[in-house]
């Protein structure tokens, strides 16, 4: 079940954002203004079968719509050091975008995870090891209590690494060009670690 569905204010707002009246809206979704008028006073709701339609009418997606808030994302050029990473509580599926968009999993709008800096018990030890980083936790990986990812991004691209419940807190990474890791606690939450480069000798 949604957490949220779409709310008169929201409908009204973006049908008049896109120069629609009652009618005109109507029309495209083959109904009448009347039915459109009661969505906007909060006397009804759309059919789930409308959502689709609706929200292709209104230029906007349905997570977008249920949520009640439509986002612009500023991050047109996709810069990989804006990477968020969204995570479903009820599945654990690992959604990652390089902007800000509306993602939604199981039900459930999922706000973008804030990354901290790690504390004592959820560092992690890099170790080089010949082209590559070698990234352990000593962090308990029980069914209930573990770190579900740990991840990589370069300036181009995002390795991600899954990790499982009784499996090992571990992952290998080309070293080429890392600058920072995530990892994710499924009680703690997200922390991130830049990665120093090294410098050549002269």
């Amino acid at each position: 079940m949604m957490n949220s569905y779409a709310t008169g204010a929201m409908i009204r707002r973006l049908r008049e954002e896109k120069g629609l009246t009652q009618a005109e809206l109507a029309e495209k979704l083959y109904i009448s203004d009347k039915t459109v008028s009661k969505w906007e006073t909060g006397k009804g709701y759309p059919d789930i079968t409308l959502i689709e339609p609706l929200a292709a009418a209104l230029g906007v997606s349905v997570p977008e719509l249920l949520s009640g808030e439509n986002i612009s994302n500023r991050n047109r050029a996709g810069n990989m050091q804006r990477t968020l990473f969204h995570v479903c509580p009820v599945c654990g599926n690992i959604i990652t975008s390089v902007g800000e968009c509306v993602v939604s999993c199981c039900g459930i709008t999922l706000p973008a995870q804030e990354a901290e800096a790690p504390d004592e018990a959820h560092a992690v030890t890099v170790d080089p090891v010949e082209d590559e980083l070698y990234v352990t936790l000593s962090h308990e990986m029980t069914k209930s209590h573990y770190v579900s990812f740990i991840a990589a991004l370069t300036f181009d691209g995002l390795k991600l690494v899954k990790l499982y419940p009784e499996g090992s807190a571990e992952a290998r990474f080309k070293s080429g060009g890392i600058r920072a890791l995530y990892w994710y606690c499924n009680h703690h939450g997200l922390f991130t670690q830049r990665v120093e480069r090294k410098r050549p000798r002269a």
